[in-house]
């Protein structure tokens, strides 16, 4: 889907990351049971090594590690939505995952030419995908998610349509317009709604989520406007004001009485305020990571906004917005909702994990 909220450089794992430097190896394949002190079958390693090429072109193209920052979309939508999660979640998480990587083959489809010239080493002006590869795929991927969007339900599609015309439209035209920012983050928040209306079947008690959610895309992706040039210490600066103000906003506890008492209650009774539930302090401490992750990189390019201290601020905000997700899904208090953002929480060491071990700890996703 909206390719997580903009260009974003990720230095330690899933999240995606703008205009990274170092490109991952193809990786090499050995050859198993050959005996010690012979050599494998030469045929199967000619043929493996050109096989274990395309498919890392093609990895690195897609850039897997930051998939992980994609189900806990759907997740939190459908935890906002007052639903446990369900096989038409799963279906709006494969519809998100589609989209998503849709938008990454069409962004080095649209960006052929500047990279090219400024980042010859990626997969479309290196020779190693041709640009009609990446297109056809960005095609049969928005496909493949528009199908099992519709699968989820007529609500899912509903949602999953402008979600996918938003990702063509900032590719091919609003990226490099002052409109970017804004579509980025009204991507990441149609992908909340999708799971909202997959999963429960309308979206507007997942609107507030998405719009903290879409606040977030928004400032992580002011950042990256700068991250090659460095120089702006207003976009940092905003980015940490609203980290502040989004944890404030994730962690503030709702009161929730007995049904029979809620007309009745007033501020100062007994029973108005009753103690922390588990679900919220949980909250309390998913929006306490989420600012850790986020606030300092924040700090150190608003005090020096040079190139590689806007990248790992812009870094830390895509990896924020997995706990940000997990937070999202524990405060809407639905069944299942700790469950749930645990689940989301998760997903931040497995993509770092998986980084790691397929050797991409820097992931491009402009």
């Amino acid at each position: 889907m909206s390719r997580a909220a903009a260009a974003a450089r990720d230095t330690a794992g899933p999240s995606g990351a703008p205009a990274a430097s170092s490109r991952p190896p193809a990786g090499a394949v050995g050859v198993p049971g050959a005996a010690a002190g012979t050599a494998g079958p030469p045929i199967a390693t000619a043929e493996a090594s050109p096989r274990a090429a395309r498919l890392g072109a093609w990895a690195e193209l897609l850039r897997l590690p930051a998939l992980f920052t994609v189900p806990g979309d759907a997740l939190a939508g459908a935890a906002a939505a007052g639903a446990r999660p369900g096989p038409r979640t799963l279906l709006a998480i494969g519809s998100s995952l589609c989209l998503y990587e849709a938008g990454m083959a069409l962004n080095d489809w649209a960006d052929r030419a500047e990279d090219a010239a400024e980042r010859p080493h990626r997969p479309l002006p290196s020779g190693r995908i041709r640009p009609a590869a990446a297109l056809t795929a960005a095609g049969v991927l928005t496909g493949a998610g528009l199908a099992l969007a519709a699968g989820a339900g007529r609500p899912a599609l509903a949602v999953a349509a402008p979600l996918a015309a938003t990702v063509w439209a900032y590719d091919l035209a609003l990226k490099h317009t002052p409109a970017g920012p804004a579509a980025m983050a009204a991507a990441r928040g149609l992908d909340l709604l999708l799971g909202a209306a997959a999963t429960g079947g309308g979206t507007r008690a997942a609107l507030p989520s998405a719009a903290l959610l879409g606040s977030h895309t928004l400032a992580v992706t002011a950042v990256s406007r700068r991250e090659t040039t460095g120089g702006s210490v207003r976009a940092p600066l905003a980015a940490l004001a609203t980290t502040a103000t989004l944890t404030g906003l994730v962690a503030r506890r709702r009161t929730r009485l007995p049904a029979g008492r809620r007309a009745a209650a007033a501020p100062g009774l007994s029973g108005s305020n009753p103690a922390p539930t588990v679900t919220e302090a949980l909250t309390a401490a998913l929006g306490a990571v989420y600012a850790a992750t986020a606030a300092r990189p924040y700090f150190h390019a608003a005090l020096n906004p040079s190139p590689p201290l806007t990248q790992r601020a812009v870094g830390g905000g895509i990896r924020a917005t997995v706990p940000l997700q997990a937070a999202l899904a524990a405060r809407s208090g639905a069944p299942g909702a700790a469950a749930t953002s645990l689940l989301v929480a998760a997903l931040a060491p497995a993509g770092r994990l998986f980084a790691r071990r397929s050797a991409m700890r820097k992931v491009s996703i402009t």
